[in-house]
């Protein structure tokens, strides 16, 4: 079987309320069915910041990392195949001497198996989760160069946070609720920023993007960007922005790399 060389995504995962959302939903699955078809998935969240470098137990329960919604979303299974074959690739890509914690218990959280389970609902293709061991634009940006070459293997890479994350300043919770200045702002400036392939612009969100600190009162959404742009081939070639748009007002912006 010849194996196809994956992209790497940056993707916004939103919450449970995902699955309520339509259009977003119906866009992550045009997606995927656009891509082809990975041998594994390799996923970063945000919502697991942990040095050192950890990873996913095979096939561990799922972590509901959430509160206040339905019921229905904490009985929501994805038992996706075998991983440990992964764990011991991405422990060969690290530099010697660098040290990967392999969980004995943790599974993938919200970050990963929401839009996954809307990405790939079959859970037929195995899945890791890695920590983002640092929140430092150019080290993540490394990590990802060490994670290029399992692209040639079949592992789609994903780096899964949110484009605005300012969720202490929002006030309209509806799915369609208008975007906030400080989130549409941050999302133009990002647009046009990834357009021109400027990494250090990028890097320097903190102190030169419009809408800061608003857009990001923590930047653990930002950050799995920079790994998903390292895995890239050209990390400073424009990416494919494949969604635009906002979710009760956050901005949604995701896109792949070659």
């Amino acid at each position: 079987m010849t194996i196809e060389r994956m992209p790497a995504l940056y993707i916004g995962h939103g919450s449970p309320m995902l699955f309520e959302d339509p259009v977003w939903h119906g866009e992550l699955q045009a997606w995927a069915r656009d891509l082809p078809r990975p041998k594994a998935i390799l996923i970063v969240s945000a919502h697991w910041e942990k040095a050192p470098l950890s990873l996913t137990a095979n096939q561990a329960p799922l972590v509901y990392d959430f509160g206040g919604f339905a019921q229905k979303y904490y009985e929501m299974t994805y038992a996706t195949p075998d991983s440990s074959w992964l764990a011991q690739r991405i422990t060969s890509a690290m530099p010697d001497g660098m040290e990967v914690h392999q969980h004995r218990t943790r599974g993938l959280d919200h970050g990963a198996w929401v839009p996954l389970k809307i990405m790939y609902p079959e859970a037929d293709i195995p899945v890791l989760q890695m920590s983002m061991p640092t929140r430092d634009p150019f080290q993540l940006l490394g990590l990802g160069q060490r994670l290029r070459e399992l692209r040639d293997e079949g592992v789609l890479v994903i780096g899964s946070g949110f484009m605005t994350h300012g969720l202490p300043f929002l006030r309209d919770w509806s799915i369609e609720a208008k975007a906030p200045g400080w989130s549409s702002d941050f999302d133009l400036w990002a647009k046009e920023a990834l357009e021109r392939g400027d990494l250090d612009e990028l890097a320097a969100y903190q102190s030169k993007a419009p809408g800061m600190p608003y857009a990001h009162p923590t930047v653990e959404h930002f950050t799995p960007l920079f790994l998903a742009l390292g895995a890239a081939t050209d990390p400073t070639a424009a990416p494919d922005q494949r969604i635009d748009g906002f979710h009760v007002g956050l901005s949604k912006r995701s896109f792949q790399v070659a």
